[in-house]
């Protein structure tokens, strides 16, 4: 039975490696979605992971919240730390939420990853986002 502390733990250390990992926390048919990617199966959402770590260098997950319904379900609040070359920046951080649901056996069947690519990511991009920043203010109250 896989715990949500070991699956924490699997986040916060995750390495390019541990992809082939996935399959101890996901089950087979595990369906993931987040503002890039909508997969089912543990060799699809390994391979959502593996081109993370092609992107950008040295990912990291830090785990800031967990909040569990009475049914198991949970959400983990969390930040994402990386270098991004592309970006024309040095460290940068990526905030978002998790939405799990779990198997009888304690894996994950169900991941919905809630970012704003706006803010989070386009907004970092040079030309981009001061196209952002100026839609922004004009769309601000």
């Amino acid at each position: 039975m896989v715990t949500l502390e070991q699956l924490v733990t699997f986040y916060e250390g995750l390495t390019l490696a541990d992809a082939e990992r996935f399959d101890q926390f996901y089950t087979d048919d595990a369906w993931f979605k987040d503002p890039f990617n909508e997969v089912r199966g543990v060799e699809s959402i390994q391979r959502v992971f593996r081109h993370m770590f092609k992107q950008v260098d040295e990912p990291r997950f830090k785990v800031t919240e967990r909040v569990v319904d009475a049914s198991g379900s949970v959400m983990l609040v969390w930040e994402l730390w990386f270098r991004a070359r592309s970006l024309g920046c040095g460290d940068h951080v990526m905030r978002g939420v998790s939405h799990l649901r779990f198997a009888a056996d304690g894996r994950v069947n169900y991941h919905r990853d809630y970012w704003d690519a706006s803010e989070e990511l386009y907004a970092k991009v040079p030309v981009l986002g001061a196209l952002m920043r100026l839609l922004k203010r004009v769309l601000a109250a």
